[in-house]
């Protein structure tokens, strides 16, 4: 199967790149995404980012909330969150696809992705103020397989991905090694889903501090991906990905 093109929709103001505004820019921002060729939207409200802060749940409700209702049933959609309460509401309002960066730790969202009907089981450590400090492994594929291999099968719903986690709790270092052996995952036979869009791994290994200065490096770490197996690509930049999957799925299915 080709692999699908997952677009970004932040909704938060201090995401590391692309930022939602408010909610008007965040849907405008959400339907050029799907014009540019996205499969399906991941919407968040809470950064992720290394340091960010924590917000309570009905804020970020009230940031994602927009977006699904004025997306639901265009494409489908993903929530990415950790928090039950807000993940039980936009199952509620048409998302359909649950993406928790804490792999299921929280026993209630095991519960919770019976309400979706695909679970994306992503790796990391620790939260946004601590991961860059756990980066220490025994062997990161093997460690990270193994792991997220566990907390798979925790999931409730029909269908189940697995995400290495880039750039969460692992070096610029580390998380070029996952996707040299992305075929350590693709060999499991669950779907993977690779984030790497604008990473600091590609800032650090190409001198550029900037996200806004990533693009090609972002492209290098989708090719990389597609051709390692990944089922699907989180990206900022929906159109230009869609071009590089495009290509190499008809080279590599070339005659």
């Amino acid at each position: 199967m080709k692999p699908l093109v997952v677009g970004i929709v932040n909704t938060t103001p201090d995401s590391f790149f692309d930022g939602g505004r408010d909610a008007d820019h965040a849907i405008a921002h959400a339907q050029r995404l799907v014009s540019e060729g996205a499969d399906w939207l991941d919407i968040g409200g809470e950064s992720t980012r290394p340091g960010a802060l924590a917000i309570d749940a009905d804020q970020e409700w009230k940031r994602v909330r927009p977006v699904i209702e004025a997306m639901a049933g265009v494409v489908p959609l993903s929530i990415d969150t950790t928090k039950p309460s807000v993940a039980r509401r936009a199952a509620a309002a048409g998302a359909t696809i649950l993406n928790d960066v804490q792999g299921l730790e929280n026993p209630e969202m095991i519960c919770i992705s019976e309400l979706f009907e695909n679970t994306i089981v992503m790796h990391g450590r620790g939260n946004p103020r601590t991961m860059l400090s756990m980066t220490q492994y025994e062997d990161l594929v093997l460690n990270v397989r193994d792991h997220l291999l566990a907390r798979a099968a925790l999931a409730r719903s029909p269908s189940v991905w697995i995400d290495p986690g880039i750039g969460f709790a692992k070096t610029a270092e580390q998380s070029l090694s996952l996707l040299k052996h992305l075929h350590v995952f693709t060999e499991t036979n669950i779907p993977v889903l690779i984030g790497a869009s604008r990473k600091s791994f590609i800032g650090k290994t190409l001198d550029l501090p900037h996200p806004e200065r990533r693009l090609w490096g972002s492209m290098a770490a989708a090719a990389a991906s597609v051709q390692g197996g990944a089922a699907a690509l989180r990206v900022h930049d929906v159109e230009p990905t869609r071009h590089v999957v495009d290509l190499l799925w008809a080279i590599n299915n070339a005659s």
